[in-house]
């Protein structure tokens, strides 16, 4: 039998990669091996790809390599030469015809925990890297956003306990509220977000029982929350330490018995904060932690032990102010989640059944009274009710809802009884997946944050390396105090630690995105967040976008032989069985006017032409010219230049008449959406000078359009192709967006910096950047406002992070500050530009 060839190809899943470095000290890595022929390293997928001669290399070589680096393989796929590799190294051969190997499957478990303690993105990271660590853990993420772990694990190997006490030797803790995927509980249900409820099966509307404690958890002016979160305890414990420790000194007795109250608010205070330390440098990684134990050890080796423990008590309180602060903007996310009920009532032949949400198949109908919560997305089979929308698309006015309307899980029924048909289970609603929308978006890394990490990579090292040089080179080569320069080393560690720079962006952008949730303004991540700030062009779609998408009655015109309103109800009354939309919007208009529409006698659809029908004697027409032309009805001059000017106006024009001649005209055409006009001049207002209209239709039609909402601007008659080549040209003179409803113009959509949809939210959840739920087109003056104001934030926080700590470092440097001091301008600084960054959390409407 002849052997596959020795050259393979594998490709691994790499943890713990920070940045491009990461990636490319890991590829330069493996193309050191001897028989790798080829090593690739995609930081963004962070998969690396290895081809190399198996009769020179083994798998396990590969994989020990990157291990050595302090780098994790999360899982392996492979790929080529009929090889499988599991990411614990074992190697499998296929025969693909037979299966003559048996492969065992292992049942993975997908753990998700609620994390406290985390006071910045490092913290997230020490988290993620630690727990992959575990054996028999496969992938493990930490959001440091909204403060969860994800985890899928082998259960034969690691139990759920090893993975709580790997986060606590961490120096973190598991909040209430995990998620084991796959149990099944009588009386008990986690929902797929992290919350664990108990349910009063006995009515409908039940609200999760840990809804109060987890509000009484989060005040932060709550003596609970001082005396029960660890954070606070430690700076409880230290300051009772400091205060004790100042008092002996006053009191002139021994100094041991100061050093000893001060030793205990250290220890106490410290240990979590030297054990996450240790472990940052076990992976070869150097954070704020690491760089405070350092400063601590040494101001007691120092003798400084009222300074020593004023650090660590300044150090925890800031952190807790901190995290706590920050922690405001989740709660965006966690009342998305709490806008569903967990239980539904479901109608089951003759009865109802109330039931958790997670059980209702598609198709199931749910009854719904008033004052109760919509549980699934769904449409209306039977009622009428005004249903508050607000939660979702932003509106603040109830909307009504009739048979055949859509209806969001999350939003409340106010007034009538509705039956509502299943569309969308409660893993795919609108609200599940606006959750997981911003979730992504506020997990991920706008530009900003990018260069913010990168610059603190490097930073740090530099960092340090200076700190050493500071501590021995003036007293080795200028006989100067060791114990002085060693201090000022000291304080150059805390003042020089990148904290308040690298949470300067995520913390606005995280701020932004939470505010903008809540008007009901999806952004996609920081990026697009960034990208709409920079906005200098804004294209638009016409049809479906500035327009309403479907026909609306313009005018009705008489030639003098009847009244408008007569020509109105005969071509409604022969309409009002018709599916075409010229004929809907006939016979909304004459409704929306009260007249009385009859039933016409031997109705007769001519497809193409129009309609035509008997009233008594008389035979009516409703049509096009060629309807009246082959019945040999002649037009007046004056008929003709009616409809050349309805024509002109980019308007349809439907003829009414008898077999004796016509007696006037309906014209019809796209409606613009009420708030287009006004849209446009707020954008105009927030900045934007360029606006620009593109459209397939006609250059009449267009230019009718562009002039009645202000757009001077505008392109007709273009295909998707001519689009995307003009969204091209357009972004040669700067960064351009696209705005449409989310289906049609994909290339151009796509094409653009950023594309903005306004409808259609299926569909636009998965297509566009920037998604405005409620389809007002108001939002985006507002998302560019807000965009630009985040931007403005972001750049004055950079700022005055890299300003303060580069006078403080000179400062520091020559003796001028000291370490309590160093301490307090670290933390206020971080507190400052969290503040700050809070502000856009504000951010409810666009000011004119």
């Amino acid at each position: 039998m002849t052997q596959t060839p020795s050259l393979k190809t594998q490709t691994l899943q790499v943890g713990g990669m920070d940045c491009g470095s990461c990636a490319k000290t890991i590829e330069v890595a493996l193309q050191q091996l001897h028989g790798v022929t080829e090593a690739t390293v995609n930081f963004t997928t962070g998969k690396a790809r290895v081809s190399y001669d198996a009769e020179v290399l083994s798998e396990k070589s590969i994989h020990n390599r990157i291990k050595g680096l302090g780098y994790t393989i999360e899982q392996s796929h492979e790929a080529q030469s009929h090889q499988h590799t599991h990411s614990c190294g074992d190697k499998h051969d296929y025969d693909h015809q037979n299966h003559d190997h048996n492969v065992d499957v292992v049942s993975l478990q997908t753990l998700q925990l609620q994390i406290g303690g985390m006071d910045c993105g490092s913290c997230a990271k020490t988290i993620e890297v630690g727990v992959q660590k575990i054996i028999g853990v496969q992938e493990a993420s930490v959001s440091f956003a909204n403060e969860r772990l994800h985890i899928s694990y082998d259960p034969q190997l690691v139990n759920e306990k090893a993975i709580y006490d790997r986060v606590k030797d961490l120096g973190y803790t598991v909040e209430e509220g995990a998620t084991r995927f796959g149990e099944v509980s009588s009386h008990h249900h986690t929902d797929s977000y992290g919350h664990d409820h108990e349910y009063d099966h006995n009515h409908e509307h039940s609200q999760p029982i840990n809804k109060l404690k987890q509000k009484q958890k989060s005040d932060l002016t709550s003596w609970r929350f001082w005396i029960e979160n660890r954070r606070g305890q430690s700076v409880i414990l230290a300051g009772i330490g400091l205060v004790l420790g100042l008092l002996t000194q006053y009191l002139v007795l021994p100094i041991w018995i100061a050093r000893a109250f001060y030793g205990i608010g250290i220890v106490i205070a410290g240990y979590p904060i030297a054990r996450a330390g240790l472990f940052e440098l076990r992976l070869r990684r150097a954070d704020m932690n690491l760089l405070m134990t350092i400063s601590v050890i040494g101001a007691v080796i120092l003798g400084d032990w009222f300074e020593g423990g004023l650090v660590v008590f300044l150090f925890s309180l800031g952190t807790t102010l901190q995290v706590f602060t920050f922690g405001r903007t989740r709660n965006a996310i966690r009342s998305l989640m709490d806008l569903t009920p967990p239980t539904a009532t479901v109608k089951r032949g003759n009865q109802e059944f109330t039931v958790p949400v997670e059980s209702i198949q598609l198709g199931e109908v749910l009854t719904i009274r008033p004052g109760g919560r919509v549980a699934l997305d769904g449409v209306v089979v039977s009622g009428n009710s005004a249903i508050d929308q607000s939660p979702i698309t932003g509106e603040s006015i109830p909307e009504d809802k009739a048979v055949g309307d859509t209806v969001f899980a999350g939003t409340l029924n106010q007034t009538g009884f509705l039956e509502v048909k299943v569309t969308h289970t409660s893993s795919d609603t609108t609200v599940a997946k606006i959750i997981n929308l911003v979730e992504q978006a506020q997990e991920s890394r706008a530009p900003s944050q990018q260069w913010v990490d990168k610059f603190a990579q490097i930073y740090t090292p530099i960092v340090i390396l200076a700190a050493i040089a500071i501590a021995l080179i003036p007293p080795l080569a200028f006989a100067q105090s060791f114990n002085v320069w060693l201090y000022r080393a000291l304080v150059m560690l805390v003042i020089a630690c990148p904290c308040a720079l690298v949470i300067s962006t995520p913390v606005s952008i995280v701020s932004a995105i939470g505010a903008a949730t809540r008007q009901g303004v999806l952004f996609k991540g920081g990026n697009a967040l960034e990208t709409a700030g920079h906005l200098t062009t804004l294209a638009f779609d016409k049809t479906g976008t500035i327009t309403q998408g479907m026909p609306i009655v313009q005018q009705v015109y008489d030639l003098g032989k009847v009244s408008a309103d007569m020509i109105l109800q005969i071509a409604a009354s022969l309409e009002q069985q018709s599916e075409h939309p010229l004929a809907k919007a006939i016979v909304a208009k004459a409704q929306d006017l009260g007249l009385e529409l009859a039933t016409p006698l031997d109705f007769t659809a001519l497809p193409g032409k129009g309609i035509q029908a008997n009233f008594g004697e008389m035979l009516y027409l409703v049509g096009n010219r060629r309807l009246f032309s082959d019945q040999g009805i002649c037009l007046s001059d004056e008929a003709e230049s009616l409809l050349t000017e309805i024509e002109q106006f980019g308007q349809i024009p439907v003829l009414v008449g008898t077999n004796g001649g016509l007696l006037g005209a309906i014209a019809l055409s796209d409606g613009i959406r009420l708030e287009a006009t006004e849209a446009l001049r707020q954008l105009k207002r927030v900045g934007l000078k360029r606006l620009v209209m593109l459209t397939g239709d006609r250059t009449v039609v267009a230019k009718q359009i562009a002039q009645q909402v202000g757009i001077t601007e505008y392109q007709a008659e273009l295909l998707p192709e001519d689009k995307l080549q003009t969204i091209q040209q357009l972004r040669r003179h700067g960064v351009v967006g696209m705005v449409g409803d989310g289906i049609n113009d994909a290339p151009a959509l796509a094409t653009a910096d950023i594309s903005f949809a306004v409808g259609g939210i299926d569909i636009a959840l998965e297509t566009a950047d920037v998604v405005l739920v409620g389809s007002d087109l108001r939002q985006l003056a507002y998302a560019v406002d807000l965009s630009r104001r985040t931007v403005s934030v972001i750049q004055q926080n950079v700022v005055f992070s890299l300003v303060t700590k580069a006078l403080f470092l000179l400062l520091g440097t020559f003796g001028f500050v000291g370490l309590a001091i160093a301490v307090l301008a670290d933390t206020g600084t971080s507190l400052l530009v969290t503040a700050n960054g809070m502000r856009l959390f504000k951010t409810k409407t666009f000011k004119n």
